[in-house]
């Protein structure tokens, strides 16, 4: 065993919660992240309160070990040397660049532990490196600030931006905003500084603009894969004609030019999916915009790649029915956008145990049986008293762990995973509502009796 006698009978009995643990210690190191706050950070300073600590606070909130950031500020009263006040004027307070770094840096720091590994999945496009946008609101909060109080609508803190490589399966960057109302199109900007050479952005039609697909293509040299929005202006260059079928419905295109702001022209392929079954918003067709050409990708191809979009809404999923990604009790724009932060540094501790599995059990079974939910239980269940049992210093060691030391230690750990524990409820096809009657003169019934009946019948 690659870890010592003290980590043996977690070993087999959770291997889970000890590659959790020792992913979070070697992610989240004291030193880089205080050092990251006083290199980014413009307003606020440290005085007495670590940014290193106030990070490690919230992830024990997001991960669902303690409640609120009061819980975590009781129970573990030795960490923090400044009252409870402090800790949430701090929490306050903490600016936007900051937030995105943590994240940046945590994608840096756990990137080369993927490719030690070899977790990564297949390419969705051979030769091209594929990044998916999306923007989330988070929920309304209580009206616990002072200027929420007689206000009866939900309060939003604020708006993200997400950039998921599904190849590594981790989310790569994140754009917080304050102004829960804020378009995502107005987000953009800072988006588009971030784009690289070569890359393949795909977006749902809220981004459809002429000012992102031509900042994308024209400024920075990379493509883009979007959904169209009914609001572009494009001039059609040639009728369309008919490719073949994809397993949603027929697949049409045609070439059509959109115009810059600056008068530059930019050809694009349009591609029309005329849909065998409406979507949810009850279209029976759709249409994707890309510059990229047909030797690089036919019209088929990116037709079942633009389904691969979804893998970003089920990140935000994991975000919040299985990690804890928004707090109702956190008001302050800041507090909640941090939280929100810090969910996406341990998805991505998630998405590392996720590669282990794949490398150790195979990626068809990992991908199609094993549930993150599951997973998360199983490691809050075990935790609190493995914490408990294996003090802090124990898993000092993991700091210092290089990459291919750390993915060493994983797969073996990974060996000891049972998959049958954590498998995924088999979906089944959603039964129509029965109709309910209701009588106002009796708004009770004895589920016994009727059960009574059930059995006589």
């Amino acid at each position: 065993m690659l870890l010592g006698t003290v980590f043996d009978r977690f070993t087999e009995e959770s291997p889970l919660s000890v590659m959790a643990r020792g992913l979070l210690e070697h992610a989240l190191q004291p030193g880089p992240i205080d050092e990251m706050f006083e290199r980014t950070a413009q307003v606020q300073y440290t005085d007495r309160l670590l940014f290193s600590t106030v990070v490690d606070m919230m992830g024990l909130v997001v991960c669902g070990f303690h409640k609120s950031p009061r819980a975590v500020y009781v129970n573990r009263r030795e960490l923090f040397p400044v009252a409870l006040t402090n800790v949430y004027e701090k929490l306050n307070g903490i600016e936007l660049p900051v937030m995105r770094q943590l994240v940046l840096d945590n994608t840096a720091r756990l990137t080369p532990v993927i490719e030690a590994l070899g977790g990564a999945l297949p390419d969705l496009l051979p030769g091209f490196r594929v990044k998916i946008l999306d923007g989330n609101c988070l929920a309304g909060t209580q009206h616990r600030i002072k200027e929420l109080r007689d206000i009866a609508a939900a309060p939003l803190p604020g708006k993200t931006l997400v950039v998921l490589d599904p190849q590594l399966g981790l989310v790569t960057d994140v754009f917080p905003c304050e102004d829960g109302h804020a378009q995502e199109r107005a987000m953009l900007g800072p988006v588009l500084d971030s784009v690289q050479e070569g890359e393949v952005w795909i977006e749902d039609r809220n981004f459809c603009t002429v000012g992102w697909l031509c900042g994308v293509v024209l400024r920075r040299k990379a493509h883009v894969l979007v959904r169209e929005h009914k609001n572009l202006p494009w001039t059609a260059v040639d009728e369309p004609r008919f490719i073949g079928r994809v397993e949603t419905g027929e697949v049409w295109e045609q070439n059509v030019m959109v115009t810059a702001e600056d008068g530059a022209l930019l050809k694009l392929r349009r591609i029309i999916i005329k849909l065998d079954k409406p979507t949810r918003d009850g279209d029976m067709e759709l249409a994707l915009l890309t510059d990229l050409t047909v030797e690089q990708a036919d019209a088929l191809t990116l037709a079942r790649l633009y389904l691969e979009r979804w893998r970003i809404e089920t990140v935000f999923q994991v975000l919040t029915q299985t990690l804890q990604c928004e707090h109702p009790r956190l008001g302050y724009p800041p507090a909640a956008l941090f939280a929100f932060c810090v969910t996406l540094v341990a998805y991505n501790i998630l998405a590392v145990i996720k590669a282990a599995l794949r490398v150790v059990h195979g990626t068809d079974k990992v991908e199609k049986e094993v549930s993150l939910y599951h997973v998360t239980e199983d490691i809050r269940r075990t935790y609190g008293g493995m914490m408990i049992a294996i003090g802090p210093r124990e898993w000092l060691h993991f700091r210092n762990m290089s990459a291919v030391e750390l993915a060493n230690v994983l797969r073996e750990l990974a060996t000891h995973v049972k998959l049958s524990k954590y498998k995924k409820a088999p979906t089944k096809p959603k039964k129509p509502k029965t109709p309910r009657k209701y009588d106002p003169k009796h708004p009770h019934v004895s589920t016994a009796k009727l059960l009574a009946e059930r059995r006589k019948r």
